[in-house]
């Protein structure tokens, strides 16, 4: 019996597009360059955040966050830049009674725009707003207490193996990787990842089926 699903962000419910071109104007550089960056440093099973440095090394992206937000060109998000199947695969699984939370590792800004699209979930939170991240066992006990279910009736959906899948495995949830974003498609058929992974999913919509059976 599965009571509660808990979806990470980005690249599951939100396309990352907007924030890594935001970045590659902000730098300076071709937003092709940044992507491709950003798909060497997902190749080596490094930080997202590295392609950044790598395009500008010694940056401090702290500091830099802070300078965008000042400039008027910081966090945002709206209506498209949520996947297609993200507001059906919500509503479908609310209508089969099923709690549903989206907690990932973004700002407390981000969850603050997340919040203000009303998503036909019953929470969502961020590592900015915990204080603490993915994949810290610690996140995932802080998932455990709002999905207010048994860790075998709690299901987290995610793209990434080593921020999502592996350490929601290692608390003791069940897991669904989405094979969605460069993360979900560069390591779908790794075999560590296949053996931790409950089930693997191409599009948020698979979820209502998976409750159901």
């Amino acid at each position: 019996m599965i009571e509660t699903i808990v979806l990470d962000v980005g690249e599951t419910i939100t396309r990352d597009d907007r924030y890594w071109h935001s970045w590659a104007d902000w730098l300076g550089i071709p937003r092709h360059t940044l992507s491709a960056l950003v798909g060497a440093v997902v190749a080596l099973g490094r930080d997202n955040a590295d392609a950044v440095r790598l395009a500008r090394p010694g940056i401090d992206l702290a500091a830099e966050y802070h300078a965008r937000e000042a400039a008027g060109r910081g966090e945002f998000l709206d209506e498209t830049d949520l996947y297609e199947d993200v507001r059906p695969a919500l509503s479908g699984l609310r209508k089969l009674g099923i709690r549903v939370i989206v907690a990932g590792n973004q700002t407390s800004r981000a969850g603050e725009l997340l919040r203000g699209l009303d998503l036909p979930v019953d929470l969502v939170v961020t590592s900015g707003d915990w204080g603490v991240a993915k994949p810290h066992a610690e996140f995932f006990e802080r998932v455990l207490e709002v999905a207010q279910a048994a860790p075998r009736e709690t299901v987290y959906v995610g793209d990434h193996p080593a921020n999502d899948v592996f350490p929601a495995k290692a608390a003791g949830l069940r897991t669904a990787h989405i094979r969605r974003g460069p993360w979900g498609h560069l390591w779908a058929n790794d075999l560590e990842l296949e053996a931790a992974t409950d089930w693997r999913i191409d599009s948020l919509t698979q979820l209502t089926t998976i409750v159901a059976t």
